[in-house]
């Protein structure tokens, strides 16, 4: 736990800025939507994956 606290606390605001725009050099403007729209289908399809998983455990559990 104390290791998670010293983490989240070295990361800041100016840290975020670097990284957003260390971000923005190496994939260039057009390719940022791009990615982004892969990652929230790959968001959306885990959801679903795991939504799908719950519901085929609770039909087992009901057995």
């Amino acid at each position: 736990m104390y290791s998670t606290t010293i983490f989240l606390g070295i990361i800041g605001p100016w840290q975020i800025a670097i990284i957003v725009v260390l971000v923005v050099l190496m994939f260039g403007g057009r390719k940022i939507p791009e990615l982004m729209k892969g990652l929230g289908t790959g968001i959306k399809e885990f959801k679903d994956a795991t939504k799908n998983d719950d519901d085929d455990n609770g039909s087992l559990d009901k057995k």
